[in-house]
């Protein structure tokens, strides 16, 4: 049988399939929270039984946070590429809930003028993602009665709460897990009906500091003027992390940062995005990055240190004449390049403490990760596999792209298995993921099965 008819499978049981992954969207898989730890546990349960329903031995493994769920095909092809799927079960909390125009876990199709989405939490991040390769593997072995590649699942409950088990897994697993390459399906498309392979990934680094400056919060009466103030003086520090440019002023910040190649950026500015669009979905009229960069390449291709959190003093209602005793800084850092984080680390820290005042000290957070860019091979074979197959699917030539976020785990796999990612994803930039009101556009998920199904057949031809 053909590949024609996987892919009319995949149009004629649609609504099976958007049944079934309106079951996986009701559980409440909130990483974070230990009061959905069962709801955790439910959802990888319920990929495990989905799984072996297509044939594939799965079992939940246990860590020492939320499992993993692991599967093999018993009847794999010999002699074919092994690949890897990797997926994450778990979702964002969903507060402000009050923002929701829909209960967040009873997923609801909706029609809209550029077509029907599927809301609810996880429906795109990444629930709905990783529901589009096993549609693919359901609907390949139910004409064919076999995949067309060796495949393993791996999936894990801990994405979007940092991954503490996941290291640990892998390195213990490694023999067993590692394969020719990994394809990742938790990433999005530039534009609309543009399909993307993520070439790059900028690295990230976090950061967290206390300072202090009082032995105890102060009447501002008493002592306001003589007093060093800790939200002034945390307000002065953070300043100093960016000139007028938008250029990072940390010394050393730009190691191992370089230039993007013309060639690079001429297929960029082809590529479908559109920055007027882009900017206007967030309630801006100009990029206030880095003068001299398009916002694309602000995005892709350029570091960034970004002030996540400043706090301290009274938040309360009303006021309270008040000088705190302490006030606090969250940091993130997006890599590029070379850029390495443990020597960046050292560098911020640095910046940090040569301006502190005389009577004020600073804290650390001890136990914040930080991770490389990641930068692809696209002249592997399986690249030219994904582009043949999106570009077939989509009607239209698929584009190499970088991605502004980072996804630590393909990294990991590369530093711990040896192994390449490749990254395709469906997602829209308005899919409202990490927000309230999160949707999966229907046409990203009935022809992300399709571009999957394209994705492994061509895959067995190399």
């Amino acid at each position: 049988m053909s590949l024609d008819a996987v892919l009319a499978e995949i149009d004629n049981s649609l609504d099976d399939a958007l049944e079934r992954l309106k079951g996986l969207l009701r559980i409440q898989s909130i990483s974070t929270d230990p009061a959905f730890k069962a709801d955790c546990d439910a959802a990888a349960d319920w990929l495990v039984a989905d799984l072996k329903t297509i044939g594939f031995d799965a079992e939940k493994r246990a860590t020492t946070g939320h499992p993993m769920v692991v599967a093999h095909d018993p009847n794999a092809p010999e002699g074919t590429p092994h690949v890897l799927f990797y997926g994450h079960y778990d979702v964002q909390p969903v507060d402000p809930l009050e923002l929701w125009e829909v209960p967040p876990f009873e997923p609801t199709i909706e029609s809209r003028p550029e077509g029907d989405v599927i809301r609810a939490r996880g429906s795109s991040d990444d629930k709905g993602q990783l529901m589009t390769f096993i549609e693919a593997c359901r609907a390949y072995k139910k004409i064919h009665g076999h995949m067309p590649v060796k495949i393993t699942f791996f999936m894990e409950g801990e994405e979007e709460s940092g991954s503490p088990s996941l290291v640990p897994f892998m390195e213990a697993n490694k023999d067993e897990l590692t394969c020719d390459i990994a394809l990742i399906c938790d990433t999005g498309m530039v534009s609309p009906g543009v399909p993307s392979i993520a070439s790059q990934l900028r690295g990230m680094l976090k950061d967290e500091f206390t300072l202090t400056g009082p032995a105890l919060d102060l009447h501002s009466g008493h002592y306001g003027g003589p007093a060093l103030n800790p939200l002034r003086e945390i307000s002065k520090l953070i300043t100093t992390f960016h000139d007028d440019t938008g250029r990072v002023a940390v010394e050393g910040f730009y190691e191992g940062v370089e230039d993007v190649p013309s060639q690079q950026l001429a297929a960029w500015k082809n590529c479908g995005f559109d920055e007027k669009e882009y900017l206007e979905f967030a309630g801006m009229t100009k990029a206030h990055g880095e003068e001299g960069y398009s916002a694309l390449e602000q995005q892709w291709a350029r570091p960034t240190l970004e002030i996540n959190g400043l706090w301290g003093g009274y938040n309360g209602a009303g006021t309270k004449t008040v000088i705190p005793a302490d006030a606090h800084c969250k940091i993130t850092c997006r890599l590029v390049g070379d850029m390495d984080p443990d020597k960046l680390r050292v560098a911020i820290r640095k910046h940090v403490e040569d301006r502190l005042p005389q009577d004020a000290k600073i804290t650390w957070n001890q136990d914040l990760e930080g991770s490389k860019a990641s930068v692809m091979d696209i002249d592997r074979p399986e690249f030219v596999a994904a582009k043949s197959a999106l570009s077939d699917e989509w009607d239209r030539e698929a584009v190499f792209t970088g991605m502004g976020g980072s996804i630590p785990i393909a990294g990991f796999f590369k530093s711990i298995w040896g192994m390449e990612s490749l990254l395709m994803g469906f997602a829209n930039d308005d899919d409202r993921i990490h927000s309230p009101n999160e949707k999966y556009n229907v046409q990203s998920f009935h022809k992300g099965i399709r571009s999957w199904a394209r994705m492994l057949d061509k895959l067995a031809q190399n």
